[in-house]
């Protein structure tokens, strides 16, 4: 069995864009939940600034008592772009995040 879930908020008042999407998945004895998220921001600036390097977090577990794993990534930075003359900084976020666990003992939390 699989579930899909999609995402879609998108506001042009505040100028912010989500997606989002979450899987959830049965398959060979192993109960996975995967969860994406992609989040991006834009505002008008009136000059370049300097761009920091994008940020990068990683995670990874193992819980070898309750058959579980677990990995989760995350992205942050921004840049600069122009259109018509204007000059924009848009932010954005991407996370994944991963679980693993064994359907032996998901079903016995149940």
């Amino acid at each position: 069995m699989r579930d899909l879930l999609f995402k879609n908020l998108t506001s042009f008042e505040k100028r912010r864009k989500i997606l989002a999407s979450s899987e959830t998945a049965d398959k060979e004895g192993v109960h996975s939940v995967i969860h994406r998220h992609f989040i991006y921001s834009i505002k008008e600036i009136a000059a370049a600034h300097q761009q920091s390097q994008p940020a990068l977090y990683i995670i990874k577990e193992h819980n070898h008592k309750a058959k579980k794993e677990r990995f989760f990534c995350k992205i942050k930075g921004n840049i600069c772009a122009t259109n018509n003359g204007k000059l924009y900084e848009i932010t954005y976020l991407h996370s994944l995040n991963i679980t693993l666990v064994s359907s032996l003992s998901f079903l016995s939390e149940k």
